[in-house]
C-alpha cells in the first residue's frame, strides 16, 4: 500500500502542493492526473525521496524514508537517466546489487526479451534512444519485484508494442497484489487499467474517484469537468 498524509511542499514562497491525502491499497492501480503546474510531479518526486517535504509518506505501513521501505519500492521516472559507461545488462545487475537481491540471469533475460532489449543488452547507456532508456528503466524497476511501484509518465517515448507490453505488466502486478501508482496525462492509455483516480489542480486533490463509481464513464470528460480545463493536461516537470 501507498499512503500520503498531509503532504505539503513549498518552493520558496510558492505553495506547490497543499496538504494532499492519497491512498492506494495493495493490488490496486491508482492514477494521478493534473494539468501543468498542478503539483503531481512534486508529489511523485516526494514519494520517490527526491524532495524534502512536510507530511507523511508510507510504503507498506513504513516511512518511505526508511531502508526497509525503499527495499520494497521501485520508481520509473519520467526522464530516465542512464550511466554512460554501463551496458543495458550492467544497469540491471547494478540495481540487483543495490537492492541486495539474487535474481537469476534467466529472470533478467526474460525481462530484456519481453521489452525487446535482449539484442541491445551490450549497448552502453550513452548509446540508447529515449525509448530504449525508458524500457531499461522499466526493466530495472521490475527486476527488484517491488511491492509498491511508481511510474511517472511511463508510456511517453515508448513504441506501440512496448506500450501494449507495459499494460500487460501493470495488470500482472495488480494480480500479484502489488500497489501501482501511475502519473500520466495520457488518459487514453490508462482508461482500462485504473482502480482509483486522483485529479489534481493548483496543488490540491480536487477529485477522488473509484472505478466502481465512474463505471464506463469518460474519464477525459470527468477530468475536464473537475479541473475546468478545456484541453488535455500535458506532461510537466514541476
Amino acid at each position: 500500500m501507498l499512503e500520503i498524509k498531509g503532504l505539503t511542499k513549498r518552493y520558496g514562497k510558492t505553495l506547490a502542493v497543499d496538504n494532499v491525502q492519497l491512498f492506494v491499497p495493495d493490488g490496486q492501480i491508482g492514477i494521478l492526473l493534473g494539468p501543468n503546474g498542478a503539483g503531481k510531479s512534486t508529489i511523485i518526486k516526494s514519494v520517490a525521496g527526491l524532495l524534502r517535504y512536510q507530511g507523511v509518506v508510507a510504503i507498506q505501513n513504513m516511512s518511505s524514508k526508511t531502508i526497509e521501505a525503499k527495499k520494497v519500492f521501485a520508481y520509473v521516472p519520467e526522464i530516465p537517466a542512464m550511466y554512460d559507461a554501463l551496458t543495458v545488462r550492467e544497469h540491471m545487475e547494478f540495481i540487483k546489487r543495490a537492492y541486495g537481491i539474487t535474481g537469476s540471469e534467466q529472470e533478467t533475460d526474460a525481462l530484456l526479451e519481453r521489452f525487446e532489449l535482449l539484442d541491445k543488452q551490450d549497448k552502453l547507456g550513452n548509446e540508447l534512444s529515449k525509448g530504449m532508456m525508458q524500457k531499461v528503466s522499466i526493466c530495472c524497476a521490475l527486476i527488484v519485484k517491488p511491492q509498491v511501484i511508481l511510474l511517472d509518465e511511463p508510456m511517453v517515448g515508448l513504441d506501440p508494442a512496448a506500450i501494449k507490453e507495459l499494460k500487460k505488466v501493470v495488470l500482472e502486478l495488480k494480480a500479484q497484489n502489488v500497489t501501482v501508482l501511475i502519473s500520466t496525462h495520457m488518459l487514453e492509455m490508462v482508461k482500462d487499467l485504473w482502480d482509483i483516480m486522483y485529479v489534481m489542480d493548483n496543488g490540491k486533490v480536487v477529485g477522488t474517484y473509484s472505478k466502481e463509481e465512474v463505471g464506463e464513464g469518460d474519464i477525459e470528460e470527468l477530468f475536464f469537468k473537475v479541473t475546468g480545463n478545456e484541453e488535455m493536461p500535458q506532461a510537466s516537470n514541476q
